[in-house]
């Protein structure tokens, strides 16, 4: 049976998060896989003042999610439940956005070297060339099957050689060579999972997203809601311009051969009774080929041939 200074520990715990989570609904989560514990001290002295970061074992924060919904069910804690998984915590906003934290936490990244066993995290390349290692260490190479000459005094490599594939286990032999070139292939940094904002969970994705994005996308849905609108027949405010554009056409096409007119459709009737005028106001660049100018100017080039074949017919056998 845990003790009461444990009891109270994970009393103070769940009411924090519980807390956050109702006061704070602005919250990144992040996982934190092979990040180390001087990166964490950076971040959080860095976000001092500004963010609130908060770790915790799974099992707890679980606990006091499900204790924090049946206390507030309209903060949306369940859905903030079902998402806790893996080595993972959360960065509360008080002072400052989710952008701002972002560019933290990119600022704080480690460079690693890679190690025998452990599952690559990147597609990585040896480049062709000079390795700046002598002859006497080729046999690193040759348990690659990589392919080397020697040139001055050094080993290179005869064409760039895939050392690492991204979900593959490191080898020995490819560990001890990057070692060996001084390569550290992987970085590692708190990566931003998912994010907690007024009630719900969505992907971080949705952060990168720019306002000329978003404006797009809402003018696209509106055109796709007034086409829609006028293919089913069903008025919208989206539709409306195109409704009333379609009506004053047949207005106009109704009293373009009547002795009846009106503001909006005398320039409709002034182009219909002098379409050349409207056409010299607007002249065009250059005059289309028609259909028929092409066969004369063929029938044309035919003559000539013609012609040059009976002269030379003539000169042949004159």
């Amino acid at each position: 049976m845990p003790s009461k200074e444990k009891l109270a520990k994970k009393e103070k715990y769940f009411n924090k998060l519980i807390d956050l989570c109702v006061n704070s609904p602005n919250a990144l989560l992040v996982g934190v896989d092979h990040v180390a514990s001087k990166q964490m001290q950076d971040i959080r002295i860095e976000l001092r003042g500004k963010a609130v970061v908060l770790m915790g074992k799974n099992t707890m924060i679980r606990r006091a999610l499900q204790v924090g919904h049946e206390r507030h069910p309209e903060a949306g804690l369940d859905m903030l439940r079902a998402t806790v998984n893996g080595n993972m915590g959360f960065i509360f906003a008080t002072n400052c956005s989710l952008d701002d934290i972002r560019e933290t936490l990119k600022r704080h990244t480690r460079q690693s070297a890679a190690k025998a066993g452990q599952v690559s995290i990147v597609d990585w390349f040896i480049p062709s060339g000079p390795t700046g290692m002598d002859p006497s260490q080729t046999a690193f190479f040759q348990a690659l099957n990589i392919g080397t000459k020697i040139v001055k005094g050094q080993i290179e490599l005869v064409s760039d050689f895939k050392i690492l594939s991204c979900g593959e286990k490191v080898s020995a032999s490819g560990a001890v060579l990057l070692t060996k070139l001084g390569i550290k292939p992987f970085e590692y940094k708190v990566e931003v999972q998912q994010v907690f904002q007024d009630a719900s969970v969505f992907d971080a994705a949705v952060l990168d997203m720019s306002e000329q994005m978003l404006i797009s996308k809402f003018l696209s849905g509106i055109a796709n809601m007034a086409a829609f609108s006028r293919e089913v027949g069903i008025p919208t405010e989206a539709g409306l311009p195109h409704a009333f554009g379609n009506a004053f056409k047949n207005v106009a096409s109704m009293v373009a051969d009547i002795d009846f007119t009106f503001a909006e459709v005398k320039e409709v009737k002034k182009f219909l009774e002098d379409p050349d005028a409207y056409a010299a106001a607007n002249p065009t660049t250059s005059a289309p080929v028609t259909s028929s100018d092409a066969p004369k100017k063929e029938e044309k080039k035919v003559v000539v041939e013609e012609e040059e074949e009976e002269e030379m017919d003539f000169d042949l056998f004159g």
